[in-house]
């Protein structure tokens, strides 16, 4: 369902996610064209008493972005707006897609270091959630911004940056929407570089006894798990010399659309209306994988089409945990009713210093679980949540919990600075909402 849009303002119809799980009617929508009309937007917002959030591709499956007061879809500030060779920056507009993003810094023979498995995101509602990819030393997407700017609760801009509001820049980069709208983000580049991927199929057992020893050999390590198997896929991209050897077409089409989309959207619909086929069809899709390997540009590699809707729950633990974690959801799995059409993903990243990244102050490990469009996943979500909060798991900001304030002042140690900071920034919480609230406080 879409919204009406209108530069100064419309009356809304219903705001959909990505995913269908999250709704809202937002009394009015705004598209501003210029960081001014952002401005006036939230100036105006505040005098009528209105909450503002802003809105990229709806791609979280929370309601992080969600609002019955001003909705700003921030699309029309795209685009580059510049490129600093010397520093190793671009700055880019908040509303750009990241496809865009990557597409272009590629044609000026530039790339990210590292970026997460899709590029249908806003780069700011990427940050704002703590999108992250896998990396042994390259970290989230937030983790390579170097400045960028928000509209605050006033209607002022702040530039931000190490050296400029430097604690707003500490928390902003991954700031959930709660201290303001992010206009423009100034990211680390480097020149374009290759990537090689290695993808081959591994048993559970054995990828998890050797975890320590793939993380450590490669940049870029992860794997799938497929519930009611022993088996995995593995992926392992590491830097190399080029040339550029992309897959084949016949084999892209096989791979990428056939066996990740066509044939999976089948497959998890079938299992949808007969959960039963499930662990049938599980063993055998999980043998159909054969190794392949393959060269080409970083969002190439790192990126793969996502067609196929789906509801997610993604915790990081500490990295140490994970293996541990994982054995208790295989066996959570095999003792229960439970009928899983989606692989398990493990991914990893280290230590940073943003205050409510998933990663502030600790190496990380994720691991994502997956129910089709459609299906009911409290239950499998529920314990897969028990058992990652006992492990000291923290939730993905974009994707479905139950967690609150109170169990992330205990597990973020920087949550405090976080909250003194809205507190300054938003007193009157123009940006808040209700998931705001569950996760922040009032």
């Amino acid at each position: 369902m879409g919204t009406a849009t209108a530069r100064n303002g419309s009356t809304a119809t219903a705001w959909r996610n990505w995913a269908g799980n999250v709704t809202a009617t937002p009394t009015r929508v705004v598209t501003p064209a210029s960081v001014g009309e952002l401005q006036e937007a939230v100036r105006r917002a505040a005098a009528d008493g209105l909450r503002v959030k802003a809105v990229g591709t709806g791609h979280s499956f929370t309601a992080a972005a969600a609002t019955d007061g001003v909705l700003v879809r921030p699309q029309a500030l795209a685009g580059i707006r510049s490129i600093d060779r010397a520093a190793g920056t671009v700055t880019v507009a908040a509303g750009t897609a990241l496809k865009d993003l990557n597409r272009a810094l590629a044609a000026e023979g530039l790339s990210l270091t590292n970026m997460g498995d899709i590029m249908e995101q806003t780069v700011s509602g990427a940050v704002s959630t703590g999108t992250h990819g896998t990396g042994r030393d390259s970290a989230s997407i937030a983790a390579q911004i170097r400045a960028l700017d928000l509209v605050a609760a006033d209607g002022e801009l702040l530039t931000c940056s190490e050296k400029e509001n430097p604690e707003v820049f500490a928390a902003a980069r991954v700031g959930i929407g709660a201290l303001g709208i992010v206009t423009a983000i100034t990211f680390a580049v480097e020149p374009l570089f290759f990537l090689t991927a290695r993808e081959e199929p591994m048993g559970f057992d054995r990828v998890t006894a050797e975890f320590e020893e793939h993380f450590a050999e490669n940049e870029h390590f992860e794997f799938y798990w497929f519930p009611h198997t022993g088996n995995c896929n593995t992926k392992r991209n590491n830097r190399s010399q080029g040339p550029a050897a992309p897959p084949g077409p016949v084999s892209a089409w096989v791979e990428d659309e056939l066996l990740s989309n066509g044939l999976f959207q089948a497959v998890n619909t079938l299992g949808r209306a007969a959960p039963a086929t499930i662990p049938s069809i599980a063993r055998v899709a999980s043998r159909a994988l054969s190794a392949r390997t393959y060269t080409d540009i970083p969002y190439k590699v790192f990126t793969s089409p996502r067609r196929v809707r789906f509801v997610e729950m993604e915790y990081a633990l500490p990295r140490e945990a994970v293996v541990e974690a994982l054995r208790e959801l295989r066996a959570m799995v095999d003792r229960s009713r439970l009928r899983i059409s989606f692989p398990v993903e493990v991914r990893t990243a280290p230590a940073d210093d943003i205050a409510l990244s998933t990663a502030s102050g600790r190496d990380t490990a994720y691991i994502a679980v997956h129910m089709y469009k459609g299906t009911p996943y409290q239950a499998y979500f529920t314990a897969a949540e028990r058992i990652f909060t006992a492990h000291g798991g923290r939730p993905h900001w974009g994707k479905v919990h139950t967690r609150d304030a109170e169990y992330f002042s205990r597990i973020y140690p920087r949550f405090g600075e976080f909250t003194a900071l809205r507190d300054r920034l938003d007193p009157d919480r123009v940006f808040g909402n209700d998931y705001l609230r569950r996760v922040l406080g009032a």
